[in-house]
């Protein structure tokens, strides 16, 4: 061979046969994706509610025993539920109140969906205490109401704060009326 000639080379390098390898990263990805989802499945599975918390996110009450000017507790979700068959004066008071004398501005209307039903969560927004006011006996406080006797807050004859530390009013649950006598909390 001359001076002059040159060696021939292959211009081209050795194809690497790239399909191999991205399958095989393809298939470990895949694998590793199914092994961290059956890992993490049952940890995020625990954390639904048990059966029994879901049979009671909804309650029916029948309210064919409760009078006029009457009040029943219930349990709902592990909270008492308040249910006031309030009589016409009841209603009267709490319409006639001014809403600028409100903390938690919200007319009767607007928490009663039938007038002479008032249904609500039967604690105090405050520290979480429950309110006097459900039997005939229990101090009511100046409005009528619910007392909380653990800080003092008095609630009116819609459940609407009207003196003491709680922030608002005493919380209106879901519900809907099933018949004129049967309500469905939840």
């Amino acid at each position: 061979m001359s001076k002059d000639s040159k060696t021939v080379s292959s211009d081209k390098a050795p194809v690497e046969d790239g399909s191999k390898r991205d399958f095989l990263y393809l298939t470990a990805a895949s694998m590793a994706a199914v092994a961290a989802g059956s890992v993490a499945w049952p940890l995020v599975d625990q954390m639904n509610p048990a059966a029994d918390t879901l049979a009671l996110s909804t309650t029916e009450v029948d309210l064919t025993p409760v009078e006029v000017g009457q009040a029943i507790t219930v349990m709902w979700r592990g909270a008492p539920v308040f249910i006031r068959r309030r009589t016409q004066a009841e209603i009267d008071a709490a319409r006639a109140v001014d809403m600028n004398a409100l903390r938690d501005k919200e007319t009767d209307e607007e928490r009663a969906q039938k007038p002479e039903w008032l249904i609500m969560t039967g604690i105090c927004t405050h520290l979480g205490c429950v309110p006097l006011g459900q039997k005939s006996g229990d101090q009511k406080g100046e409005y009528g109401g619910w007392f909380c006797p653990c800080h003092g807050s008095h609630y009116d004859t819609a459940g609407r704060i009207r003196k003491g530390p709680a922030p608002k009013n005493l919380i209106i649950p879901p519900y809907e009326f099933l018949s004129d006598t049967t309500v469905k909390i939840g």
